[in-house]
């Protein structure tokens, strides 16, 4: 026990073991890690108890050397036993980690539980050892059977210290003492406060450390072996677990007990059937409960009763940003690209991890030498002599490397944070594994259309018009409605055309059971996308969640499912009298069209649909426009305007008679909407704003339905709503003001002439009105409102020039640009042309010159031609 003390007379150092209730970010070779030749260790009889720490490079390193000298007939592991069929695959050479067991309810795909394994795991490094050696290996936990349907009756917080993220029993839905509801308040206290105990941490504390992984890393990961014996490192921890749970326990979860008597029965079952010689490998919280003598019946007696689910059990690839995770289905490791480099060199690790460092900053673009990498390693030395260290740790190759290689900056240590020290590593599975056929279908097309998922984030540009891109959509867009969400469609940076995507794509762990999840719905992508389409629009509530998916069913291109969802939309679309619901229902569907020709989609039924809409609207929209008070106004100017985008789209290049005097009936309305004194302002102002974009209002008839509604018998409420109709929303509004003085000048008129007293009324609507304004454009509005060279009011001496500009151009000015454009955009032919005819009249002075020198006569202007 004094070993693992160095703060205690007597200690020294520690074995490379223990439960893990943190994250640890220790370094170096831990304890155990030699091979055990020549050790003359010898273990007590009884079956060879190895606790670790899971998720531990040091830990997997003593695991190793042990198994090596004790050589055992069986391997027992912390596990669920249904994974047993399983372990074999782990030797498959298509088997990369980190890989994780995934366990789920057969009838409930969503309930789930993973195991992941990083390869510095403790388990997996005895379940390789276990294959290369043809020795028989086994989980011996509680089975997941019970797991899943335990962690869903009885929900309790599991980001504790034997778990070790090895069990996750749906620990994104748990919070901390929720296992304690329903107990006494003096109770409920008692066992959260056993919740909490970190047996690190208390072993860190009495070794006199405020910090338990500096503790870690100082007495196990950087100290080496006991001496040659291989077993003395968990002889030592296990007796400090010992004591430790003497004092509180079981730490307050009970669970632990159950899980703890079903181990004791399969290590009684591995004795019975191989003797002595059998190796566990679990948590050390767990050691001192499995070398307690107890009866089977007792155990027993823990395991009855215990619910029961369902369960299948598959491999799937992980990923090092999960397991640095302490929520959800991560481990709680906050450096796994630090510790697998740990457990990957075998010397010399310090140097070689700034070689890494450097290697990243170079390909950013950052200055790093040789001579940075050397004294960033003399550093990282220097700091752990100094902060009395064994080795340099993690906090001392970060310190090293932000003041050498950083420049004492933290944004590219950020970047060597987020690439090596987490890393993006995602694992890999064969194809024997176990899969749901939905799932296989998918890896099929991934192959097929060369898309690899990726644990790194990146983007996708896709151009639809080939037919490799064209699939890549097709399936990201399936998926996305089956709610498989590997991919985002972000906006495209280099072209807005239809025949352009682009995606943001990055593959999480979780995605393994969003696709058990969408297995109910088919066995392939297509199918189960076509029958998810199909359900979701029986069960849409509104008319534009239909719509919608109508949209996303032309993307994802599923012919099957698309008459349903029309149908549906039909049906919907002639019972729903809501104008709201109609106007927002259709520009999805009206966007949809555009998609048929690129992704030679038949569009025809979904065209009548649209059109029909549209006419429904047209009639409806002038009467629900009537009587509405300022926030219905606002919601109403909204559907306005994506209407009337949804009708340039319907008409546009559409000659057929469908779609002809579409648009012309769309500008009777908005005529309607602009002349009806019960009409909101600023409904009349965006009916205004929108015929005269369009060219179906002349300037001449805006201004003068603008001078009518800011005459002095209008309210100053409504002239103010009709303006930011007008004007408002930046949408494009400042510039007409700035390029049609007229109408900024009836503008200012109007408002010096608002009474003092309903000045204060009006000025919230023109603040929302200007503030949507680039800024550029509202100074310039101010610089044209203090010139006022025109007198203020007067529409006629607004038209005489263009709007901010002399009435001629000066030559001048226009001259003083020429040399800045000749440089940018090179001479013309007839510059060119001109220096060569200065070009060859240079040949002759020259030629006069030379003549001049050999005795031909030569005069004082021919030398400073010469010169010129």
């Amino acid at each position: 026990m004094e070993g693992l003390l160095p703060g205690v007379p007597g200690g020294e150092r520690v074995s490379e073991h223990g439960t893990q209730g943190g994250d640890g970010t220790g370094g170096g070779d831990g304890a155990g890690g030699g091979d055990g030749a020549g050790s003359t260790a010898r273990r007590a009889p009884g079956p060879l108890l190895l606790g670790v720490r899971h998720h531990g490079p040091g830990s997997a390193r003593a695991v190793r050397a042990a198994l090596d000298r004790a050589d055992p007939r069986v391997v027992l592991l912390e596990g669920p036993p249904e994974a047993d069929g399983l372990i074999a695959l782990a030797a498959d050479e298509d088997m990369r980690p980190p890989v994780a067991l995934l366990a789920h309810v057969v009838d409930e795909p969503g309930r789930s539980a993973f195991w992941p394994f990083a390869e510095f795991s403790p388990e997996w490094v005895a379940i390789r050892w276990a294959l290369q050696h043809g020795v028989p290996a086994r989980f011996i936990d509680l089975p997941a059977t019970h797991t899943l349907a335990w962690g869903c009756e009885e929900p309790e917080n599991e980001n504790d210290d034997e778990n070790e993220g090895n069990e996750k029993e749906a620990a994104e839905k748990e919070e901390k003492g929720e296992a304690e509801k329903g107990e006494p308040d003096g109770q409920r206290s008692e066992r959260a406060q056993d919740v909490r105990i970190d047996p690190l941490a208390v072993l860190a504390e009495i070794a006199g450390y405020d910090d338990p992984e500096r503790w870690w890393e100082d007495v196990i990961e950087h100290r080496g072996t006991l001496g040659e014996d291989a077993f003395a490192p968990f002889d030592v921890l296990g007796e400090a677990m010992e004591a430790l749970r003497e004092v509180h326990g079981a730490g307050g979860h009970e669970r632990d007990l159950v899980r703890e008597a079903y181990m004791r029965l399969q290590v009684r079952a591995a004795q019975r059937e191989f003797g002595d010689d059998v190796a566990v490998v679990c948590g050390a919280w767990h050691v001192p409960a499995l070398r307690q003598r107890t009866t089977v019946t007792a155990d027993r007696a823990l395991l009855r009763g215990l619910p029961k689910v369902k369960a299948d059990m598959t491999w799937v690839p992980w990923t090092h940003r999960r397991l640095s995770r302490t929520s959800g289905y991560g481990a709680g490791i906050d450096s796994p690209g630090w510790y697998g480099h740990l457990f990957a060199s075998a010397d010399r690790p310090v140097e070689r991890w700034m070689t890494k460092v450097a290697g990243l900053l170079r390909d950013e673009d950052r200055l790093v030498s040789s001579a940075h990498v050397i004294e960033a390693v003399r550093l990282a030395d220097t700091l752990a002599a100094m902060r009395g260290r064994p080795l340099p740790g993690l906090t001392e190759t970060t310190d090293a490397v932000r003041a050498v290689m950083c420049e004492g900056s933290d944004v590219p240590l950020a970047l060597v944070h987020d690439r090596l020290v987490v890393g993006d590593i995602l694992g890999e599975v064969p194809e024997a594994a176990p899969a749901v056929p939905l799932q296989r279908d998918l890896a099929r097309l991934q192959r097929r259309l060369r898309l690899k998922p990726e644990a790194q984030e990146r983007e996708l540009e896709l151009d639809l018009r080939k037919e490799t891109d064209g699939g890549r959509s097709r399936l990201l867009h399936r998926l996305r409605l089956l709610g498989i969400g590997w991919g985002e469609p972000v906006a495209s940076r280099g072209s807005t055309g239809t025949f352009r995507e682009t995606w943001r794509l990055r593959w999480e762990p979780e995605l393994a059971v969003r696709v058990a999840e969408a297995g109910v719905w088919g066995t392939t992508v297509i199918a189960a996308a076509t029958a998810k389409a199909e359900a979701d629009a029986a069960g849409a509530r509104s008319l534009a969640d239909v719509t919608g998916l109508a949209e996303r069913c032309l993307l994802a291109e599923l012919p099957d499912a698309l008459p349903v969802v029309m149908r549906i939309l039909a049906d919907r679309a002639a019972l729903d009298a809501d104008v709201g619901h109609l106007a927002q229902a259709l520009p999805a569907l009206v966007r949809s069209l555009r998609y048929g020709d690129v992704r030679g989609t038949g569009t025809h039924a979904l065209a009548g649909v649209a059109a029909g809409l549209a006419e429904r609207v047209f009639v409806g929209l002038p009467p629900a426009c009537a009587a509405l008070d300022a926030d219905a106004a606002d919601e109403m100017r909204g559907h306005v305007d994506a209407v009337h985008g949804a009708v340039g789209l319907l008409t546009e290049g559409g000659e057929d008679d469908s779609r002809a005097g579409i648009r012309g009936r769309w500008h009777s309305v908005l005529g309607t909407l602009s002349a009806r004194d019960t009409v909101p302002g600023v409904v009349r102002g965006r009916a205004v704003r929108l015929l005269l974009d369009d060219g179906a209002l002349g300037q001449e008839e805006a201004a003068r339905l603008m001078g009518l509604v800011l005459s002095p018998g209008t309210a100053p409420g409504d002239a103010a709503a009709w303006i930011e109709g007008f004007v408002g929303g930046g949408a494009g509004g400042g510039m007409l003001l700035v390029h049609d003085e007229r109408l900024l000048g009836l503008v200012d008129s109007w408002l010096t002439g608002v009474p003092a007293d309903a000045f204060t009324d009006v000025l919230p609507l023109l603040r929302r009105t200007f503030s949507a304004y680039e800024p550029g454009v509202r100074r310039t509005l101010g610089e044209l409102v203090r010139r006022g060279p025109r007198p203020r009011g007067s529409v006629a001496a607004a038209v005489s020039g263009p709007p901010g500009f002399a009435p001629d151009l000066d030559m001048d000015r226009a001259d003083a640009v020429l040399p800045v454009l000749r440089l940018l955009l090179g001479p013309d032919e007839t510059e060119r042309a001109d220096r060569a005819d200065s070009a060859d009249s240079a040949d002759s002075a020259d030629s006069r010159v030379a003549d001049g020198r050999t005795g031909g006569r030569t005069d004082d202007n021919d030398f400073a031609g010469a010169g010129r």
